[in-house]
């Protein structure tokens, strides 16, 4: 293969994307920054550091939001500045897949599709290939092998629940759930019970270095926010056990979910994830102690992965690439969408 391949998992959060030839995985915030409503003035990491911080005359966004493109041509504008800038060589002629979730319509699928196929990249060719699949394969799993397998993808602002079998999904949901709303979560119960505003970023650390699938962290951090009473910026202790009360109950509705997606598993394939377990991936599956919630509760074993975040890229390339797993991709190219 001449080109050179690109595997792009577009998330809420994170932009995702690993190249083939170097094997590298670049991981940036999916976030632009726009000045007079249309001008980039900053994108991925560097926009994101401007979040909740930026003047009136500074526009923070997420071209991605629930899973589906919501600002087409400045997020096509963002990618190939990002590779042009990270890439060494030409992306003319290079070859793209790129995953979609399942749950989404023909037209928010040919958005991702024409997101690189009318680009200025002219690539060669572009696939596409279904989220739960790709973090499947990405996992070391065989996935069209005759067997069950269940994989939770817990992202920024959904959680894909799948059970795979012969290459294609029996069973999928997406929840309009994931880490953005536990953050809300912690965000309101702080401001409820300790009178403090703490912004986005405060409770994201918060549930990164604090948060718990079970109850029992005794660690604490200290947190700046704005008391609601005097109006001024004051400092406060916080523990994990703050955190995990304002959690709880979203880790149990993902819980539940799973619980419900197990209910409508035909029961063979239901015997073989009992016996292989459920996958855990996606950013918002490394809270700490999440597996151990998810076991008690389902009664199942629950895998995890190093680098989860990054299952869905490694996936794709390796179904590009392998003659194998090539038929698990495809094009939208002779689909008219009217």
């Amino acid at each position: 293969m001449t080109n050179n391949v690109y595997g792009i998992d577009l998330g809420t959060c994170n932009m995702k994307i690993y190249c083939k030839s170097s094997n590298k995985i670049l991981n940036e915030k999916n976030t632009i920054a726009l000045k007079n409503k249309d001008e980039i003035y900053a994108y991925g990491n560097s926009a994101y550091a401007m979040y909740e911080k930026a003047p009136e005359s500074i526009h923070v966004t997420f071209p991605v939001t629930t899973g589906v493109i919501a600002d087409f041509n400045n997020l096509q504008s963002m990618i190939q500045l990002f590779l042009e800038t990270h890439v060494k060589g030409s992306l003319k002629g290079a070859e793209f897949i790129v995953a979609v979730p399942t749950s989404i319509t023909e037209v928010e699928k040919k958005a991702f599709f024409d997101m690189f196929y009318k680009s200025k990249m002219k690539p060669k060719s572009v696939l596409l290939c279904e989220k739960p699949i790709a973090d499947a394969v990405g996992l070391g799993l065989d996935v069209n092998e005759p067997t069950g397998i269940m994989v939770v993808d817990i992202g920024a602002d959904t959680t894909e629940i799948s059970v795979i079998s012969l290459g294609g999904l029996v069973l999928s949901d997406l929840l309009h759930f994931g880490g953005n709303k536990i953050d809300e979560s912690i965000i309101t119960y702080v401001k409820r019970n300790y009178n403090l505003v703490i912004g986005q970023k405060t409770a994201q650390s918060m549930k990164e270095r604090l948060g718990s699938g079970i109850p029992g962290n005794e660690d604490t951090m200290i947190v700046v926010g704005r008391d609601v009473v005097s109006g001024l910026p004051i400092e406060m202790e916080m523990s994990g056990g703050v955190v995990y009360e304002a959690i709880k109950d979203n880790l149990e509705n993902i819980c539940n979910s799973i619980k419900m997606i197990l209910e409508k598993t035909p029961p063979e394939l239901a015997k073989d994830i009992i016996h292989s377990g459920i996958y855990i991936t996606g950013g918002s599956s490394q809270i700490h102690d999440l597996d151990k919630l998810f076991a008690d509760i389902t009664g199942i074993d629950i895998n995890t992965c190093e680098e989860p975040e990054e299952c869905v890229v490694r996936g794709l390339v390796k179904i590009v690439s392998d003659s194998k797993y090539k038929h698990l991709a495809f094009s939208m190219k002779s689909k008219i969408l009217i």
